[in-house]
């Protein structure tokens, strides 16, 4: 794909969406970061679900440590994999307040250093609560730049180099909303809506799914 196309694509998505953020609620970084943590292999859905009940309770890294992993997982219980995300969520607190203040560090490094915490949750809370100009590729992002051809890649940090090379800066701090979103809505998985696509004329994939009957 080329720099044109790509300028196009990403001309289209900030008109359909001019100010992207994530689809988990939060209010503070640290929120933003549980948030995220808890988010792995889970739908946002889920994850706001259980913090609406938690955050009430605890939303800080003393209040949320307090509550221990068993004081913890009646809020989290039906996200996937909750017992190993607690025992990560209380950790990470104990290491928030011994190492940081309580606060949660803008350095990736730090945040890579945080138990649970990969490249693309540090890429997450870097960009959204910090307004940093990094991309996060999960699975979605990882579909929609392969199949477009915006940044094709075998694996997910291929896909993230090549994004941050070929996405022009103007749209580097949104890039990771619009093309999540996009693959959460429209690109999705197994039939992608390209028939009610705004960038399907500017996308690479040749199998284009056709208007359904039903529509």
């Amino acid at each position: 794909m080329n720099a044109a196309k790509r300028q196009a694509i990403f001309e289209r998505l900030r008109e359909q969406n001019p100010h992207p953020t994530t689809e988990l609620e939060y209010t503070t970084p640290f929120e933003l970061l549980i948030a995220v943590l808890l988010s792995a292999q889970a739908t946002d859905v889920s994850v706001n679900k259980a913090t609406r009940l938690l955050y009430p309770v605890a939303n800080t890294p003393k209040k949320l440590h307090a509550l221990g992993v068993d004081g913890l997982i009646p809020y989290i219980q039906t996200i996937g994999l909750f017992r190993t995300k607690a025992k990560n969520v209380i950790e990470t607190c104990r290491i928030l307040m011994a190492e940081h203040g309580g606060e949660v560090p803008r350095q990736r490094e730090a945040l890579e250093a945080l138990p649970g915490v990969g490249r693309k949750t540090a890429n997450v809370v870097m960009n959204t609560a910090f307004g940093e100009p990094t991309i996060a590729v999960d699975t979605h992002i990882f579909r929609v730049s392969n199949r477009t051809g915006i940044a094709p890649g075998k694996n997910v940090d291929i896909v993230e180099q090549k994004l941050m090379k070929f996405v022009p800066a103007e749209f580097k701090q949104d890039a990771h909303h619009w093309l999540i979103l996009h693959g959460r809505y429209t690109c999705i998985a197994r039939k992608p809506k390209c028939w009610n696509c705004m960038i399907a004329d500017l996308c690479e994939f040749k199998q284009k799914t056709p208007l359904p009957d039903s529509v």
